[in-house]
């Protein structure tokens, strides 16, 4: 099956790369994908499938059956972009002002779109292939929750996920079982002084001092409360204040991001955050509001199915590309599907160099090794085809 599916993907090479081009040409950004949607559902009509739209929001659920007796293996895709501006000089920049596929999810579409056209085209297997194409994984709530709780996972046994990760070098691949990828809630803190003129400070309460003492005292927070062989990350990503150079700013708002893998450490972040925020806004006799939205729970990767994943894995990788991949404090939604069923969230080499591959996600810059989008297409395949051959 493994051979079936690579000289199948070696066929629509061409297919897969235009499938992806065109969606890096026309990125939305989460919770507005209707066209990405539109597109996606016409084309999963042309390969022959019956694609129910707008599941959980923009979602797309397709579901092929072999009507042969087997498990009902689902595999997923995200198919939201980003709000960056695409910097790239090539033919497929995205045409979107500030909007980009800066993560990959133009290639996560394609390859789910490739294994739609192979399973459609090849009937010698068992059991059902159920493709999630999901909307809104960048931003919290995020689209898994919604299309779960619109019954995506009804009758699904398994599920599996990719993501192409251009850290990793083109031809290789990574996952580890147990805690992969951390949690990721965001704050925001407003503080609340008393504007004045910039040459008489003492008649006034000055927000900035405030917003930056806290900057500094935060990172007490990992550095001297949470236990050091505890994975944990605050991060304060903005801070706004002021209007001019003469005057006391009034108010100053800071937003960051908190991130661990486990919840009664998660839940101390939380809380000695808030305790920090008190004490310095009383140091400098400001007020303040403190606004905590959770996000994503630990993607915790099933056992049985990790172990799958490297024997697959190693059989069409190789030994020395299949790697043991270390827990990331970066979220990922597939965390909700995980929580309801087994399974496994994989990642897929896609940097290159030579390619332009080489920028980090959510940069500008960003590209991929379009090689990866088969080679992910073929992981996945061979994972359902692994769980059905075990569990007929």
């Amino acid at each position: 099956m493994s051979k079936q599916a690579e000289q199948f993907m070696g066929r629509i090479e061409e297919l897969i790369i235009n499938w992806r081009r065109h969606l890096h040409q026309y990125p939305e950004l989460s919770f507005q994908e209707a066209e990405t949607s539109r597109w996606i559902a016409g084309q999963l009509e042309q390969l022959g499938c019956q694609p129910l739209t707008n599941i959980g929001g923009h979602g797309i659920i397709v579901t092929i059956d072999s009507h042969r007796p087997g498990p009902t293996v689902a595999l997923r895709a995200d198919i939201d972009a980003l709000p960056i501006q695409d910097e790239k000089d090539c033919t497929y920049r995205s045409r979107h002002s500030n909007v980009m596929h800066a993560c990959g999810h133009d290639g996560h579409t394609a390859a789910l779109l490739a294994i739609a056209a192979y399973y459609q085209d090849n009937k010698d297997w068992v059991g059902v292939r159920k493709l999630i194409f999901q909307p809104a994984e960048e931003v919290s709530p995020g689209g898994a929750a919604s299309m779960i709780k619109a019954g995506a996972l009804q009758g699904v046994d398994v599920i599996y996920g990719v993501h192409l990760w251009t850290p990793l070098d083109i031809g290789s691949c990574s996952s580890v079982s147990g805690a992969f990828m951390s949690t990721a809630d965001e704050f925001i803190i407003d503080i609340f002084g008393k504007g004045g003129h910039g040459g008489l400070p003492h008649q006034s309460v000055d927000a900035i001092i405030a917003g930056t003492a806290l900057v500094h005292s935060v990172q007490t927070i990992v550095s001297r409360n949470v236990n050091p062989l505890q994975p944990a990350v605050i991060t304060i990503g903005s801070i706004h204040a002021g209007s001019a150079p003469n005057v006391i700013a009034e108010r100053c708002q800071l937003k960051g991001t908190i991130r661990s893998f486990d919840e009664p450490t998660r839940q101390y972040m939380q809380h000695r955050l808030e305790d920090v925020i008190q004490h310095v806004c009383a140091l400098y006799q400001t007020e303040y509001k403190y606004e905590l939205r959770e996000g994503y729970p630990t993607l915790v990767n099933n056992k049985e199915e990790t172990q799958r994943f490297f024997e697959v894995a190693r059989a069409q990788f190789g030994e020395e590309n299949t790697i043991q991949a270390q827990p990331i404090t970066i979220a990922e939604d597939f965390s909700y599907y995980l929580q309801q069923i087994p399974g496994c969230f994989m990642f897929v080499g896609a940097g290159n160099d030579a390619a332009g591959a080489s920028y980090p996600h959510h940069h500008p810059m960003f590209d991929i090794d379009e090689r990866a989008i088969a080679y992910s297409a073929r992981l996945l395949i061979g994972m359902a085809e692994s769980y059905c051959a075990e569990h007929k």
